[in-house]
């Protein structure tokens, strides 16, 4: 689905802050409770609890909001994995509730 002269963050970019980390055999968890975005969109993730030492790198990122769990993505559609989001901080996601894109904007790792 396209979107032609859709107005995003309007009133600015939501800044939201993880509730817990869970880590299960199939993905690593960041839940951020529930909050009322725009269907399309930015919004900066605070990571306040770190992914847990010890868990597999290879598991894929998926992010709860409003009880509902998805996949979190880089550039291409390829998934975030636990290696690649290490540590706590800030990172900008891009939104699109239509297309279901949750797709993380900001650089991940570190590059030489």
């Amino acid at each position: 689905m396209g979107c032609n002269a859709v107005t995003v963050n309007v009133n600015g970019i939501p800044y939201l802050e993880s509730k817990n980390v869970q880590v299960t055999t199939e993905a690593v968890n960041i839940a951020m409770g529930f909050r009322r975005i725009a269907p399309v969109g930015l919004f900066a993730l605070r990571i306040a609890t770190a992914i847990p030492d010890g868990t597999t790198g290879t598991l894929p990122v998926t992010l709860t909001l409003n009880g509902t769990a998805r996949a979190l993505t880089q550039l291409g559609g390829d998934a975030v994995t636990a290696a690649e989001l290490v540590g706590t901080g800030v990172i900008l996601v891009f939104n699109d509730l239509f297309n279901g894109v949750l797709q993380v904007v900001s650089p991940l790792t570190a590059t030489a």
